[in-house]
């Protein structure tokens, strides 16, 4: 439950930059890592306030801007948050803010709503891209050189096999790099979002959109395709791991909506190297975000996700054996 001076406020400042004509109400959404979201009601509709806590982008103060300049493009899609107001500066809600619209439905669900997903990836990936976004031209090493950053955030890490384990799979990514680096070479980039786990997905009678933009990148369409399919996704907020023939469903509908000119083999290899590739990073993650639950002083901390980063370094050889 939101902290009642929270929410007073939120309710100050919305009525002081004058977003939304009063009255209005405030109540608590949602909370990821890195981002509070607050549902605000009006005369004028329903809206979501996001506040942000923290960037994995390291774009520091720059990070609800850059969320805020990446749904603008998104906006044709129809099928991301329309952005209404973006409020860069921390002060005065302890980080800088971003009104959007609110979009009523439920998470997804893989085994009923794979084709869904691939309009939306379809409809997201044929956007133009604005500049001044975060570029993965070369996706593989791009995503190793991340992974290698937050297993290196913390000196002293208390884990030290669960360490070992990522850092040797770490070694084989970069080799993978070398391998497959032509392979990308000369493809087209796009808008990727990078975080899609079904949590994210919003799925209802109005329409089907994709939410939480705020690590979007350029870069090839591989990183969803693949993020989205990996065990490490899947299980995040539901108890799925994708069968082969449901990985294939989702890939088939995908390359008639978005691309159907494209060899689907090249389509289906590309892929499966972004998994491997994702693995890695999703393991990273968790390896610095335990660090961070237990040794510091995090902003935003939420025990579901705790209990998922514990349960992934438990089960990192299932993990990197989930992907052949």
């Amino acid at each position: 439950m939101a902290d009642p001076k929270e929410l007073s406020r939120i309710r100050t400042f919305l009525a002081t930059v004058g977003w939304i004509e009063e009255p209005l109400s405030v109540s608590f959404l949602a909370a990821g890592e890195y981002n509070a979201n607050y549902l605000v009601e009006s005369e004028a509709g329903r809206f979501v306030l996001r506040i942000n806590h923290g960037s994995q982008l390291g774009l520091g103060g720059d990070q609800i801007a850059y969320e805020y300049k990446v749904l603008q493009a998104l906006d044709a899609s129809g099928v991301t948050p329309r952005p209404i107001a973006c409020h860069p500066d921390p002060e005065p809600l302890g980080g800088g803010a971003l009104l959007m619209n609110y979009l009523p439905g439920d998470p997804l669900i893989y085994e009923r709503d794979l084709e869904r997903a691939a309009r939306i990836f379809a409809r997201v990936h044929t956007v133009p891209v604005p500049k001044g976004l975060v570029v993965q031209a070369d996706p593989v090493m791009d995503i190793a050189r991340e992974s290698k950053g937050l297993l290196d955030r913390f000196a002293h890490h208390p884990l030290e096999s669960e360490g070992r384990q990522i850092r040797a799979y770490h070694r084989s990514v970069l080799e993978l790099a070398d391998r497959t680096r032509s392979l990308f070479a000369d493809e087209a980039r796009c808008l990727v979002n990078t975080e899609v786990n079904s949590g994210n997905f919003i799925i209802g009678d109005e329409g089907d959109f994709l939410v939480d933009w705020e690590k979007a990148v350029e870069s090839c369409r591989y990183q969803d395709l693949g993020h989205f399919l990996v065990p490490t996704t899947t299980l995040w907020k539901s108890d799925t791991v994708l069968t082969p023939a449901e990985k294939n469903r989702f890939l088939r509908a995908y390359h008639r909506d978005a691309c159907p000119d494209l060899d689907f083999d090249e389509l289906v290899l590309k892929t499966t190297v972004m998994e491997k590739t994702i693995l890695l990073r999703a393991l990273s993650w968790c390896f610095m975000a335990w660090y961070e639950y237990t040794r510091t002083d995090r902003p935003l901390q939420n025990a579901d996700t705790f209990a998922k980063i514990e349960q992934y370094l438990a089960d990192i050889p299932w993990i990197l054996k989930s992907v052949t």
